[in-house]
């Protein structure tokens, strides 16, 4: 049943959440109001959103990612850079910790290295994919939007 006409839906009580529920509800929050460009949504929910992160504990490479990403969105590339890092040492071919990585050193302005990133993406992506992880699936689009932009910057 839908909110009666008039009245705003009530905000999910967050305190009754899993560290990880809010992490996730406010990365969907951050990454929802960029894509509208709602940048003061943005600012004001990303100091919560990386609280939040930090409060998971020992991250996984799905949650590095999404940590990530805040932080690109946020413009900081220093933990941009540490996650993807941390995602790419613990498995050099990782699909996710490359776009990140990608996205940080582009954040850095370094486009050499943001393109060698999208570069090895490209020769990984067939084998990684046969893994199935479920952060590729979940993050699917991501993938294929790095996988296009690689084709497009080597004309393939």
């Amino acid at each position: 049943m839908g909110t009666p006409l008039g009245q705003q839906p009530r905000a999910p009580d967050i305190s009754a959440m899993t560290p990880t529920q809010r992490a996730e509800r406010l990365y969907d929050r951050v990454m929802s109001a960029a894509e509208r460009g709602l940048a003061d949504s943005v600012q004001f929910f990303i100091p919560m959103a990386l609280q939040a992160y930090e409060a998971i504990g020992d991250l996984n490479a799905d949650q590095r990612y999404d940590l990530g990403r805040l932080a690109e969105v946020a413009g900081d590339a220093r933990i941009a850079t540490a996650q993807a890092d941390t995602i790419l040492r613990a498995q050099p071919d990782h699909l996710l910790g490359l776009i990140l990585a990608s996205r940080a050193a582009r954040l850095r302005n370094d486009e050499r290295a943001a393109g060698r990133h999208l570069e090895r993406l490209a020769r990984v992506e067939e084998a990684e994919r046969r893994k199935q992880l479920p952060e590729y699936l979940l993050h699917q689009n991501d993938i294929d939007m790095a996988l296009n932009e690689w084709r497009q910057r080597s004309g393939t």
